[in-house]
Order: structure tokens, then sequence, then C-alpha cells
């Protein structure tokens, strides 16, 4: 018995990192070898997901009403400097996208689109339907994860609780390290779930299946790459003016990983609490910046929704200008904030895009349908950008205000030496 649990023992205090790196390799290697095998073990992807997708709405919920009710008078969380950040974030991931779309123009064959979903016709569509989100049943909210209903009764109901006595807030305290306990433990099976995921994506789409569609994935794959590499550390630069590159890869190698594989920003959430928790972060600040960043920061959204409608305007031939590149780069990042945050989100808003160059919806639907065929690659790097980039700059804005507070503090601190002396 004892050689069993101290295996166990040894396995979960190991690095996680590590074991999710061995659980992509093992699964490419099973649906390589086995594809059958490599379909059968597929639950354990679909029972990770699934569970993270289960105590996500419950962790937001619970946590951000905790955080806010035991939020001490005078306390500084951030929100503004991050919403900040999460905006021109989006906004520049547009730009990119415009950039690298016109300096390799990509050519599409549309296919007959199956999908039978229907996209919002405008911009009113989509902050009509987000307008409605806030203002929905809580339970509904937390039962459909929709994750801005979520937000608002959590905000909404913790403001309430600070003026509750001391026992109410200590039970709000409890009860949200319970969850997150609950939460800690789903997360250690990620290397099992990874391994499902991997396994079952390889086994079903093969390697071959991508080779028609290698150019688009190129251009995606690019302009994810520049903002993360390149955008992103600069924007963290100015905010903080201290080397940004060690949190930029922290945050791409414990958050981008998992998101990768789970291709849902409401399913990381959990995983990007738990970060920003080993970063040392304010809680106030983190428990409402993560999950409003699962909503709104959406770059790599942007990013998708951009190339795609270029794609396709390319493939027809129709002109567009500076102008017009930078309007769609606006209506991009505003629709990007609309996506859901569950794999392929993004996609359902490129018609909304096409429309700004009279793509008819006949056509956009089936850019959409090339959206899904790319979408095993395509989405999982998009959600890899926008999960990574919500610690990426919430620990920026964090690391600002403490600087700017040393700064303060030494300032101040020398006129009164002086005068002591």
């Amino acid at each position: 018995m004892s050689q069993p649990s101290n295996i166990f023992k040894r396995i979960a205090s190991g690095s996680l990192v590590v074991q999710i790196i061995i659980g992509i390799i093992a699964g490419v290697a099973l649906a390589t070898l086995s594809p059958d095998t490599a379909g059968s073990v597929s639950i354990f992807g679909s029972l990770f997901v699934k569970a993270l997708k289960a105590v996500a709405p419950i962790l937001v919920f619970v946590i951000v009403a905790a955080s806010i009710a035991n939020q001490k008078k005078g306390t500084h969380t951030n929100m503004r400097s991050i919403i900040s950040l999460y905006l021109i974030g989006t906004f520049m991931s547009a730009l990119v996208a415009v950039t690298m779309s016109f300096l390799l123009p990509t050519t599409l064959t549309l296919v007959a689109t199956t999908t039978s979903a229907t996209p919002p016709s405008g911009i009113g569509e989509v902050l009509n339907t987000l307008l409605f989100k806030v203002v929905d049943n809580p339970v509904n909210a937390l039962a459909s994860g929709n994750f801005i209903g979520i937000l608002a009764w959590a905000i909404a109901l913790g403001f309430c609780f600070q003026h509750a006595g001391e026992t109410t807030k200590t039970a709000l305290n409890d009860i949200s390290e319970g969850v997150s306990s609950i939460v800690k433990l789903v997360i250690r099976f990620a290397p099992l779930g990874i391994f499902g995921l991997v396994s079952q994506t390889i086994a079903s789409t093969g390697f071959e299946a991508l080779a028609g569609y290698s150019h688009l994935i190129m251009v995606l794959l690019t302009s994810m790459a520049t903002i993360a590499l390149i955008v992103n550390p600069a924007i963290v630069w100015f905010k903080t003016k201290q080397n940004p590159y060690p949190l930029v890869f922290t945050c791409l190698k414990y958050s981008g990983i998992t998101a990768f594989f789970t291709r849902s920003s409401a399913a990381n959430i959990p995983v990007n609490m738990d970060l920003c928790k080993k970063l040392k972060l304010h809680e106030d600040t983190y428990s409402v910046s993560i999950p409003l960043g699962a909503t709104v920061n959406m770059g790599g959204a942007a990013i998708t929704i951009t190339v795609m409608t270029l794609a396709a305007v390319h493939t027809l031939g129709i002109h567009v200008d500076i102008a017009t590149a930078l309007l769609l780069s606006l209506i991009a990042s505003v629709s990007a904030c609309g996506a859901s945050g569950v794999a392929g989100g993004s996609l359902l808003l490129i018609p909304l895009a096409c429309s700004l160059f009279g793509v008819p919806n006949e056509i956009s639907m089936q850019v959409v349908a090339a959206g899904f065929i790319v979408g095993v690659i395509q989405d999982s790097a998009e959600t890899a950008l926008n999960s990574s980039t919500d610690v990426l700059f919430t620990a920026a804005a964090d690391i600002a205000a403490t600087s700017g507070k040393s700064a303060v503090t030494t300032e101040t601190s020398e006129p009164q030496t002086a005068t002591n002396a």
C-alpha cells in the first residue's frame, strides 16, 4: 500500500508543466501508432474540459463576491488600468492582423457550409446581446456559463455584502477557499486530460488534414506570435518599465499551454486564478480581472475575425483602402469583445465583419465553415493567446502599481530624513 501511495504523492507534487508535456508526447504517440485506441481514451479529455467548465462559473461567482465583500475601504484594484490594457491589446491585435493580411494575402477555396448557427447581423445586435447577458437570471447564468451575467451578480452581491457582518464575510471567504481547493484538484488532472485531448485531435483529423489551408494557418499563427512575443511585451514594458519577457514566458508556459488544449477561455479561468496566486498578485484585482478578461480580452479573436474577413475579401477581389482597414480593426475589436469564451466562439462573428465590405451572407458563412476546418489549430492558438494575456496584463498593472507606490514612498521619505537631519 505504501508504494502506490508514494508514487501518487510524487506525481501530485511534481511539475505540472512537465507532466503536461509528457501527456502531449504520449497523446501524439498513441494517436500515431494506434488511432482506434486513441479514440477510446478521448474520454479523459472530455471529462477534464467538462470538469473545468463545471467548476469555473461557481468559482468566478463565489471568489468575486467574496473578494469584493472582504475588500478593505481605500484598497486600489487597478481595474481601470487593466481594462485599458485589455482594450489596447485587442485593438493592436486587429491592426497586426490587417498588416499581415496585406503582406501575405490569402485566397480561400470556399466550401459549402454545414453550420446552422445564425451569426449576429450588426454591432447593435452584439451590444444588445451583451446587455441582456448582464441582466440574466443568476441561476440561468451559472447553469449556462454566462460569465458576463455571473460577473454582474457577483459584483453586485459583493458590494451588498460589504455591509454584512464579519461572520457572513468569513463564511463567504471559507466557501471561496473550498471551491478553490476543488479547482486545484481538477487542475492536477490536466496532464491526463490533455493526453486524451491530443490523442482525440490527432486521431480524428491527422496531420495532413490541414495541409490545404497551410497559408491561412501561417498568417493566423504569425499574427498571434507577433502579438504574443513582440506587441504584448512592448505594452508590458511601456507599463512597467521592466524586462517583460520573464513574465511573458511564464504566462505562456503555465496558462497558454493548458488553454491551447482546452480551447476555452472560460474553462481556463481556474488555471489563470491559480497562476495569479502563484505570482502573488493582488487577489482583489485578479479575482475580477481574470473572469472579465475571459469575456472582453480577445486579441486572438480579433486576429481571427480580421484575417478570415480579409481572406474572403481578397478571394472576391474587393479593394480595401487604409481607412476601411482601420474601420475593420475597430469593428473586429468590438466584435471580439462579444465573442463567447468557448471553442470556436469568434468564428460566428466573421459575417459581421464581412458585411462591412458587402460580402453576401452565403459567402461569409462558407468562410465560417473554412474557419472550423482550420479551427483545430487556429482556435487552440487563439485561446492560448487570449487566456495567457489575461494574466499578463493583470500582472503588468499590479507591478506598475507596486512600483509606483514604492517610488512615492522613496520620494516622501527623503525630505523627512533631511528635515530630521
